[in-house]
């Protein structure tokens, strides 16, 4: 499978020698669980977004310190490419703001939370059992890095997985969107020097809460099992709709 990466930030510069960039943390995660995969990257961030919609099989979205509210250009005609995506019956998988990019470009909406930073690792659970979640557990616990949150779901949108501090937390819409609020790319030691990085922008205890966190284990390769799973089911459904 051909996997369009669509890069939406960049590792901080300082981080990128011991973590490497963001392209690298997918491409390792992911092929660690099928080393078969393909990637093909597009900086996004830098204007360079892809014209067509069947260069690769399933398309990834990355997550990124811009917020889909912001109004710049790449993210407006990133938006626009979601849509392409969506009438074309393409798979996409939406990473944090790749999750709320696919909320606002579908007609929902995206907010920066009440509730604060969310860091560290997120401990939810699944509210339905797709059968594209193989195998199942009952809980989904990634690591985390957002303030923005997505406030209002898109027509036909379901909620698969939730906690009390973030309600949408996977969502899914129709057969070929799939929306996800954690890291399943970022290591804990790499969440951990994040938020070294971040002393005095996130609060003191919201810091402390999310370090200790870190002890946790995290379901990492099974979220990449499920994506991996979720795409092959839609593009199983695109050609079964071509016949």
């Amino acid at each position: 499978m051909r996997i369009g990466l669509l890069q939406c930030d960049d590792v901080m510069e300082a981080l990128q020698p011991q973590h490497g960039n963001y392209p690298e943390m997918f491409e390792r995660l992911f092929t660690a669980v099928d080393p078969t995969l393909e990637f093909r990257v597009w900086r996004c961030q830098d204007g360079e977004l892809p014209t067509d919609v069947d260069a690769v099989d399933a398309w990834l979205t990355t997550g990124s310190k811009h917020g889909v509210n912001d109004g710049d250009e790449w993210i407006e005609k990133l938006c626009g490419f979601v849509r392409e995506l969506w009438e074309a019956g393409k798979p996409l998988v939406g990473i944090c703001f790749g999750h709320q990019l696919i909320a606002k470009a579908l007609g929902g909406e995206v907010v920066k939370s009440e509730r604060g930073w969310g860091v560290g690792m997120s401990f939810n659970r699944l509210t339905q059992r797709a059968e594209w979640m193989e195998p199942w557990q009952e809980g989904l616990d990634l690591v985390v890095s957002h303030q923005d949150q997505v406030a209002k779901l898109p027509e036909g949108a379901v909620v698969l997985a939730e906690s009390n501090f973030c309600p949408f937390y996977v969502i899914q819409v129709g057969e070929t969107f799939l929306g996800v609020q954690g890291h399943p790319e970022f290591a804990k030691t790499y969440s951990a020097d994040v938020m070294a990085m971040r002393q005095g922008v996130i609060p003191g205890n919201r810091l402390r809460e999310g370090m200790a966190s870190l002890n946790a284990p995290v379901d990492d390769h099974l979220m990449v099992r499920w994506i991996l799973n979720f795409m092959r089911r839609a593009l199983r459904q695109e050609h079964s709709d071509q016949r």
